[in-house]
């Protein structure tokens, strides 16, 4: 807020004498204009105390100079006795009086540089509370920040601050918490502006204004993706120190979404590092570790969902239960009767394979089972309906597995960049039809032949001899190695 001419004339030095208008000496005074044009208007923006000795001024100016002064908006009059004018003529006064503009007579003593000087240091002064203002709401609502439940804190601490209410919702638009009276009333206002917030090139924020309530909304989160929305009313006009406000509690609620989706992810990573505990047979360090972060494993038969999603953040938001991040995919262990429940939900946000019963100890194989099963989803697909698994079924599991680690071992450790045995499986799970199989790993069918012929010469086997493709497809089907780990489709 700016100075009033109130404080002004209060300032003993200046001696300033009020003539007319001592009721409306609570206007804000933003400047000093000095002037001894009949007509100053066009120099003026409004709220300026204007300083005049009258040196072209005479009774008869009095009503057209004050009613332009009027029409202006300025602050007040500043009438200086002594040079021009030996008093202020009276008709001034009377019209001021009229008008209910402020008039005040400057004596000689006072030069017109001391009224603006101390204009210009009342207006420093406001400035400097402002900030110190400012500073310190920064500071009350980091605190707040602070607290356990800090985002609920910065809300309600934000409605005091600028004296109405806040509300902050997650970024479907659902409301989380509510501060200050009509906060209710305020998130169903503001529900219709969201989608415009989460439009690309949407504006920063929204400012709506009425009569009786000013509203700012403003998304939370960065340019790639809104974590949030808060908005906030008042029935005052939000000045520089309360968009300062709402500005710091935007920060301090985006920084507080970030730190907790830094927390899920870091939960993402340890499920990731227990998913290779398990394959490593460590099932008790699995089991410790995934006790650190909540939610153990899921106990009994289950049941292995390998899934394809578009988006791998948004799956995991999703999904109840172990779920964790493993290379391009998203793995679930699930209890095996949610499993369809599970794979409903997943198969709402890409493909998903499904692997068959199994428990911890042969999690290796259900991942397998599921991985293969996802190469043929569209978009869900059960192990158990993929073609030829019932004469696996007859082979001594131990001994199938064995004989598939021996024979695929060279495309494992073949030190390529390509993945040699996803190449092999989708070339016989075409039947060796190379655009169709080329499609499905999405290369191009000159290098699924070079592949092709590194795989014959690392297995010294005639990938046209049908039996050999029988072999190497009973290899896959038993125990090839699971889906990538974090990380290996990069080496």
């Amino acid at each position: 807020m700016a100075p009033t001419l109130r404080r002004l004339v209060a300032m003993a030095p200046l001696r300033l004498r009020v003539l007319a208008a001592e009721c409306a000496l609570d206007r804000p005074v933003r400047w000093v204009a000095v002037s001894e044009l009949e007509d100053p208007t066009p120099f003026l923006e409004g709220d300026e105390l204007v300083l005049t000795i009258g040196m072209r001024l005479g009774a008869q100016d009095a009503q057209p100079y004050i009613s332009r002064l009027v029409a202006r908006g300025v602050a007040g009059l500043g009438f200086g006795v002594g040079l021009g004018h030996d008093r202020v003529p009276p008709e001034f006064t009377e019209v001021a009086a009229r008008a209910g503009l402020p008039l005040v007579e400057v004596p000689r003593e006072t030069p017109f540089i001391a009224v603006g000087k101390a204009v210009s240091e009342l207006l420093a002064a406001e400035r400097y509370d402002e900030l110190s203002n400012a500073l310190a709401a920064q500071g009350r609502l980091t605190r707040a920040a602070l607290q356990t439940g800090g985002r609920k804190a910065v809300v309600e601490r934000l409605a005091k601050e600028i004296h109405g209410w806040a509300v902050l919702l997650d970024e479907s638009g659902a409301v989380l918490h509510t501060a200050g009276e009509g906060a209710v009333e305020g998130a169903g206002l503001v529900q219709e502006d969201l989608e415009r917030l989460r439009a690309p090139g949407s504006p920063a924020s929204l400012a709506l204004s009425g009569p009786y309530e000013h509203v700012i909304v403003q998304p939370l989160g960065d340019q790639r993706r809104v974590r949030g929305f808060f908005a906030v009313g008042s029935g005052r006009s939000f000045s520089p120190v309360g968009h300062t406000v709402v500005n710091t509690a935007n920060s301090l609620l985006t920084l507080s979404l970030e730190q907790g989706r830094d927390q899920l992810a870091a939960v993402r990573r340890v499920r990731s590092a227990v998913l290779s505990l398990l394959l490593a047979g460590d099932r008790r360090a699995a089991e410790e570790t995934a006790e650190m972060v909540g939610g153990g494993l899921p106990t009994g038969p289950l049941v292995v969902l390998a899934c394809e999603p578009r988006d791998a953040d948004e799956l995991l938001d999703t999904l109840p239960g172990f779920a964790a991040p493993w290379g391009t995919l998203v793995v679930v262990l699930a209890e095996a009767e949610r499993a369809d429940h599970l794979a409903g939900m997943a198969a709402t946000a890409g493909r998903v394979g499904i692997s068959g019963p199994a428990e911890l100890a042969g999690l290796p194989t259900a991942l397998d089972q599921a991985n293969r099963a996802l190469a043929s989803a569209a978009p869900v697909m059960r192990f158990s309906d993929l073609a030829g698994q019932g004469l696996l079924s007859l082979v001594d599991p131990g001994l199938l597995s064995g004989f598939a680690t021996s024979l695929l071992a060279p495309l494992r450790e073949y030190g390529s960049r390509a993945d040699l045995v996803e190449s092999l499986r989708a070339y016989l799970a075409c039947n060796g039809h190379w655009d169709a199989a080329a499609q499905r790993l999405g290369v191009h069918r000159h290098t699924l032949r070079y592949r092709m012929r590194r795989v014959g010469e690392l297995l010294g086997r005639d990938l046209d001899d049908p039996a050999a493709r029988a072999e190497l497809w009973i290899a896959l089907s038993a125990g090839g190695p699971p889906g990538p780990a974090p990380g290996d489709r990069d080496r």
